[in-house]
């Protein structure tokens, strides 16, 4: 809601994406626009269409600040990176994640009943097939991603950080709750710890084993990066894992996804940055932000168009009024989108 400009209730942003035109719409909540409640409007060639299938129109590697919480932030977060991928890698891993946290909701709502003595375990069977089947394609996809990513991952920290590579390789080591004996499907073995744990959830009122518990470990010379690795450490494997994320989905069908760098060149160093201007510059198009000129590289300034960008901030004597003008912005084959300086922006 933060794209919408002071004093008004709608944005739009349009785009086409090969063949297919894109308009996504968002609408301030409480506005006349906002029928039925709704925030969000996606049509593809016109047709309505939900979030989760735009992967599926255009793929998208994100770096923002944010990212920086990758390795030493919430296990939700390294979940919900893998998960992106997989579902730009696999057409039908949306749908298996989907069903899947549907028979959690709902297992995870009959254990807080049964806790309470008003329903009865046996209920529990009827959501414990889609939850393992869902659940073990999850796993299975999630492992297969991290295996097809381990090549382009490594290659991707060699050329950022020559040094510590000569070491040891980057990796990514998926660290699951149901792990495989010799023989298991992650399925089996999905359904083997839910057995082993039955008591236990019924007592907690709540699903204790799954994907939706499992976590991802950056390690290093055997090391995960979260507990020793410096920030600039973490920093370089978090590019290296979305450079890795880059070359994957362009493998898929030769199109490289669209790369967006939220103000990631004010802590690069010199030669980071080098590398990061050389993958930019072979892309047919990407976008970047930044709050000085001064933090780009000057060899990505000489092929990219630059815009700026303004902040709408309301003037105080005007009670909440702003100005009404904004930017115009037109496509380019590489773009730089600059905004206020830092001072602004605090």
């Amino acid at each position: 809601m933060d794209l919408i400009r002071w004093g008004a209730d709608i944005t739009r942003v349009e785009g086409s994406v090969g063949t297919a035109d894109v308009d996504v719409t968002l609408v301030r909540a409480g506005s006349a626009q906002a029928s039925g409640g709704a925030r969000k409007r996606i049509r593809v060639n016109g047709v309505p269409r939900r979030a989760s299938s735009l992967s599926g129109v255009l793929r998208v590697v994100l770096f923002a600040p944010e990212e920086m919480l990758l390795i030493a932030g919430s296990p939700s977060l390294r979940r919900a990176a893998l998960d992106r991928i997989a579902t730009g890698r696999f057409p039908a891993y949306g749908s298996a994640l989907a069903t899947y946290t549907r028979a959690l909701q709902q297992r995870n709502g009959l254990l807080r009943a049964i806790r309470e003595e008003a329903a009865d375990r046996a209920q529990l069977r009827y959501w414990d097939k889609p939850f393992l089947d869902a659940g073990g394609e999850v796993v299975e996809a999630r492992v297969h991603v991290l295996e097809e990513l381990a090549a382009p991952l490594a290659t991707a920290h060699a050329e950022i950080a020559p040094d510590e590579a000569a070491r040891a390789p980057l990796r990514i080591r998926y660290e699951t709750n149901a792990p495989q004996r010799a023989g298991e499907t992650p399925r089996a073995a999905l359904e083997r710890r839910l057995a082993e744990t039955a008591e236990k959830e019924a007592w907690n009122g709540t699903t204790l084993v799954g994907p939706h518990r499992d976590d991802l470990a950056f390690v290093l010379d055997d090391r995960d990066l979260a507990g020793f690795a410096s920030r600039g450490q973490q920093r370089t494997a978090i590019l290296a894992f979305k450079l890795a994320e880059l070359d994957l989905l362009t493998a898929l069908d030769g199109q490289p996804p669209v790369l967006l760098l939220d103000d990631v060149f004010s802590e690069l160093d010199p030669d980071r940055r080098a590398h990061l201007v050389r993958r930019i510059a072979g892309l047919p198009q990407a976008f970047v932000t930044t709050t000085t000129l001064d933090d780009l590289d000057p060899a990505l300034l000489a092929i990219a168009e630059t815009w700026r960008v303004d902040a709408n901030v309301p003037d105080p004597a005007s009670k909440g009024e702003s100005d009404p003008g904004h930017p115009t912005l037109t496509p380019a084959r590489g773009a730089t989108l600059t905004g206020p300086s830092r001072a602004d922006r605090s």
